[in-house]
């Protein structure tokens, strides 16, 4: 049965000489893994820069329930990038949040929530005007609700230090060294609070901005089953500095 759906691309690899597996997040059906045949063929109906990282496409798939490989029918990308494929620093962004994504949902159940987000952030990162160097972090932070790892924002005036691996504030260090002192956990809760519209307010330095970038990740490994390493962000990081 054919079944219409929108989809997040999130790693594509190659099965044969021209052919690939597509693993996308779904609207309909959760993380699906699509094989798609000739798309390196010069007419080919759904070609490669179709499939880049984090692109958000239109398909009309076939389902099989239990079956771990499914397949296509039609494929287009909806909305067409305006900005994120010519951007440098745009689209290294994007390559870094699919990493963190990639790694991060592993469910294959359907979570509309969770897809509005990610669907409704990458449009507002491509139609953004100029460039907004604190978009990752509170993407990260703000994805983290949808996860089910939302750091709590409720602190009283003793408290000083955010625990990450409880994920709420306390008055004194935790025993463990997995926390964030005064000046950043207040970084830090700004960025999971403000709307995108409104975190360009947040000065930070490049110094601060990777420091609060290194904890977030570590707040991602408390937080989640096998997340591993993360590389990309070297590059980003190099990018902003």
């Amino acid at each position: 049965m054919l079944h219409k759906t929108r989809g997040i691309v999130l790693k594509t690899t190659l099965y044969s000489e021209s052919s690939v597996v597509v693993q996308m997040f779904t609207e309909k059906f959760g993380m699906q893994s699509y094989l798609i045949n000739g798309v390196k063929k010069p007419r080919a109906k759904i070609r490669m820069n179709m499939l880049q990282p984090l692109h958000l496409v239109d398909m009309v798939v076939y389902h099989k329930v239990n079956s771990s490989i499914q397949r296509i029918s039609e494929l287009r990308p909806s909305p067409i990038f305006s900005s994120i494929p010519y951007d440098i620093l745009k689209s290294t962004m994007a390559m870094f949040l699919n990493e963190v994504l990639y790694k991060s949902i592993r469910q294959q159940m359907t979570d509309e929530y969770l897809f509005d987000f990610i669907f409704n952030a990458v449009c507002w990162l491509d139609e953004s005007q100029g460039i907004n160097v604190n978009f990752h972090l509170a993407f990260l932070l703000k994805l983290s609700r949808y996860l089910g790892f939302a750091p709590s924002s409720q602190t009283k005036t003793d408290q000083s230090y955010f625990d990450l691996q409880e994920g709420e504030f306390k008055s004194l260090p935790p025993a463990h060294p997995h926390f964030i002192e005064k000046d950043d956990s207040v970084l830090f809760i700004s960025l999971f609070i403000l709307p995108f519209e409104k975190i360009i307010e947040i000065k930070l330095d490049n110094k601060t901005r990777r420091r609060i970038l290194d904890k977030i990740l570590i707040y991602y490994t408390l937080h989640t089953a096998s997340f591993g390493e993360i590389r990309s962000h070297q590059v980003l990081e190099d990018i902003l500095s």
